[in-house]
């Protein structure tokens, strides 16, 4: 009778043990799918968003049907571009796909203060 509660004890504390092994194989499988799989799409969208809001008017762009244009004005969600002399057409802000190249920018700058000296006098 002490022999079959010796078995009956090791079987119960064994199986406590191979009961946390398919939650740990969960976990992992939950992590893997994380770092392989959303992570890298939310890093994606992130930069098409950044890439939308840094839009300015001479960019020349593809929409995501594949259309050229280049955009001639900026409004709250949508964008303007113009596929053909004279033709505009409006776009949302997400049909954007890609930049093909940008329009150089002037950066107005105030003058620097030496130089405000310097016109005064």
């Amino acid at each position: 009778m002490g022999r079959s509660l010796t078995v009956l004890y090791a079987a119960a504390g064994g199986g406590g043990a191979g009961s946390l092994t398919p939650i740990l194989m969960i976990a992992l499988l939950f992590g893997v799918m994380y770092f392989m799989m959303i992570r890298p799409q939310q890093k994606r969208r992130r930069e098409a968003a950044e890439m939308q809001s840094a839009l300015g008017p001479g960019d020349e762009v593809v929409t995501i049907g594949g259309l050229y244009g280049t955009v001639t004005g900026i409004e709250d969600d949508s964008v303007l571009l113009e596929v053909a002399p004279g033709v505009q057409t409006r776009y949302a802000r997400p049909a954007i796909a890609r930049v093909v190249t940008r329009a150089e920018r002037v950066e107005e700058t105030e003058p620097v203060a030496e130089d405000a000296e310097a016109t005064k006098e």
